[in-house]
């Protein structure tokens, strides 16, 4: 099983500057609960964004460059390669950035989406997703609060 999972604006915002433009605390701990344990594959200029690799989790870094190397860490060139990495019957997660979503939207088979509830400049974009191809089978909105300075809502997508 692979699965996308990302938080993006309406306007499908991802960030801008390798940086994500909202800070959601119950985001971040979502992410945590659903990855934690798992196979994350990532583009190499979104796990440079990280301090230090995301603890219990084992980190697939995507990049062009040859002899690429981060201690603890398997590195690929492709997101095919990156896929072949992972055990066949885990779930492997997606963790961004917008090119390797969009490499890899058309084959994967879940998304896990916090859409941000406002629009936002950004430099980095979630893909479209299409209604044909996807089915929403779980919502929770959650109302801008002291510690969220945005609406937001959990959503999961599988594909049809």
């Amino acid at each position: 099983m692979i699965t996308l999972i990302a938080a993006a604006a309406e306007n499908n915002a991802l960030g801008k500057d390798n940086q994500l433009v909202w800070h959601l605390p119950n985001d971040f701990k979502r992410f945590k609960q659903i990855t934690s344990g798992h196979y994350i594959i990532m583009g190499r200029k979104t796990f440079e964004s990280f301090p230090k690799p995301l603890p219990n989790r084992t980190h697939i870094i995507i990049t062009r460059q040859k002899n690429y190397h981060y201690e603890g860490c398997l590195v690929a060139n492709s997101i095919e390669k990156a896929v072949e990495l992972a055990p066949k019957d885990e779930e492997i997660f997606i963790i961004g950035g917008a090119e390797i979503y969009n490499q890899s939207i058309d084959f994967a088979d879940k998304i896990e989406l916090t859409r941000v509830h406002s629009s936002f400049e950004a430099d980095a974009f979630f893909p479209e997703i299409n209604p044909n191809q996807w089915n929403l089978i779980f919502e929770e909105h959650h109302q801008k609060d002291e510690k969220h300075n945005f609406d937001f809502t959990f959503q999961t997508f599988v594909k049809k």
